[in-house]
């Protein structure tokens, strides 16, 4: 259970970092607080800070959940190759980004890595 934690808490963090990408502090300075409500594109300006602050705390929570039980190094290095991985998917896939197959190849050592950490552990 605590590795699935690890894993959510991966997710989290790729979704915490794409919030972060999409964050407008301009754009929020510029929301009309007496019109918030009467629409949802005020809403939209404040929604990638709104998912930045949740995604954090989902990371945060579950990260610590899965500490609970696997070692911090262990967790901390399969949290992030992970997230590493699912980052760089949704880069090729939404964002579509080039990529090579040297790419693939060292991503697939670093789930080899993860695979290796959770087996061994």
């Amino acid at each position: 259970m605590h590795w699935l934690f690890l894993i959510i808490a991966s997710l989290f963090e790729v979704c915490w970092l794409y919030s972060l990408k999409y964050i407008d502090f301009k754009k929020i300075k510029s929301i009309v607080w007496s019109n918030f409500f009467n629409g949802t594109e005020q809403f939209m300006l404040l929604a990638p800070l709104l998912g930045y602050i949740a995604f954090g705390v989902g990371n945060i929570i579950f990260f610590s959940l899965a500490m609970r039980k696997i070692p911090p190094s262990t967790a901390f290095a399969v949290w992030l190759g992970v997230a590493m991985a699912f980052a760089k998917v949704i880069d090729i896939t939404v964002f579509k980004q080039p990529f090579s197959m040297t790419q693939m190849l060292f991503i697939l050592l670093i789930l080899i890595g993860v695979v290796g950490l959770r087996a061994s552990g």
